[in-house]
């Protein structure tokens, strides 16, 4: 049995994405519910999320569990995992880590390109690493099943974050640093520290994350998973699209803003090009997530590293590390 898990996802929701996930046999999604909000504001997007589960029961599932990927599977649905690109739905509150995780988060971010009260953002001038809270932060996560992300994290924080970390963490979406030189793309001692611990990166679509943007090629995205593969094989590397199919342009600008500034921030965008770029013409949406697997194969990938590439990589680490440890922290 092979799945289809999309490691990241920000979409404008509706019943027209939730069919298209269908269309293109998704399995599981990680789904962003919060940028910059707080506790109380997220929870308001959990309760959305619960309406949408209620509305389109014969569509979407809430995932908790590796387990509820195969059921997906099984009753023709797509699980919903929920995730943080911010830690401010703990806000300095390290109590907020299990009840966010009994609420049904999967993953945090331990930074959204900024310092945070946990580790540097990959827009910050110096990189400190992890804060003390940031280490005491990873040992909750550790205890409670709720998995490190370091997409939008500066390199010492992120090998920091991998190598304190008792469980695997996660890159969820970005690409080599080597293949297209964005801020948010990985160098590859970062990739190794990721993947030597166990942690799982999957590769972005997002334009600003790709060689040539907009007009990158599906043979050009799929030969720098070829390559990377080539240096620290398949088992640990997924996909994790980035896409933010509908969302109008007053969404990025959220993103890169939220609350701390009252300046313009483009992010990996400019003046010139400040909102969304547009996505390649391959990969427009949910649909399109089979291309992927014809594009692994024609750069030489087998069946096997092709299953492992599009889902079943990120099935296994979610059996690994969304339930809780069961060793009790040390007194």
């Amino acid at each position: 049995m092979t799945y289809r898990i999309d490691g990241l996802q920000y979409a404008s929701w509706s019943e027209k994405i939730f069919r298209q996930m269908r269309q293109g046999g998704l399995d599981a999604v990680h789904v962003t519910i919060a940028y910059h909000e707080t506790f109380r504001e997220t929870v308001l997007n959990v309760e959305r999320w619960n309406r949408w589960f209620e509305q389109y029961p014969d569509l979407i599932i809430k995932g908790r569990w590796a387990g509820d990927v195969r059921t997906a599977h099984e009753t023709g649905r797509t699980a919903i995992f929920f995730g943080f690109q911010n830690p401010s739905p703990i806000e300095d509150d390290i109590g907020l880590v299990e009840v966010w995780h009994d609420l049904g988060a999967r993953f945090m971010q331990l930074t959204y390109n900024n310092q945070s009260l946990l580790a540097t953002g990959c827009y910050e001038a110096e990189d400190a690493g992890l804060t003390r809270m940031g280490r005491e932060v990873i040992r909750e996560m550790n205890r409670v099943g709720l998995v490190v992300d370091m997409s939008h994290s500066a390199d010492r924080s992120t090998i920091e974050a991998a190598d304190h970390s008792a469980r695997p963490i996660a890159i969820t979406h970005a690409n080599p640093h080597t293949w297209h030189p964005a801020k948010r793309n990985k160098h590859d001692d970062v990739i190794r520290a990721v993947v030597s611990n166990g942690g799982m990166m999957g590769f972005s679509l997002y334009p600003h994350h790709l060689a040539g943007g907009t007009d990158c090629t599906l043979k050009s995205f799929c030969q720098m998973i070829a390559d990377t593969a080539e240096t620290y094989g398949t088992r640990h590397f997924g996909i994790g699209s980035d896409l933010c199919q509908d969302q109008p342009d007053s969404i990025v600008e959220w993103m890169r803003t939220g609350r701390w500034t009252k300046s313009i921030d483009y992010g990996e965008g400019s003046a010139a090009n400040p909102g969304f770029p547009p996505q390649p013409d391959w990969f427009k949406d949910n649909t399109d997530f089979p291309n992927l697997a014809d594009g692994l194969k024609q750069v030489g990938f087998n069946d096997s590293e092709i299953a492992g590439l599009m889902g079943d990589n990120w099935l296994r680490f979610f059996e690994q590390n969304f339930t809780p440890d069961q060793q009790q922290p040390d007194s």
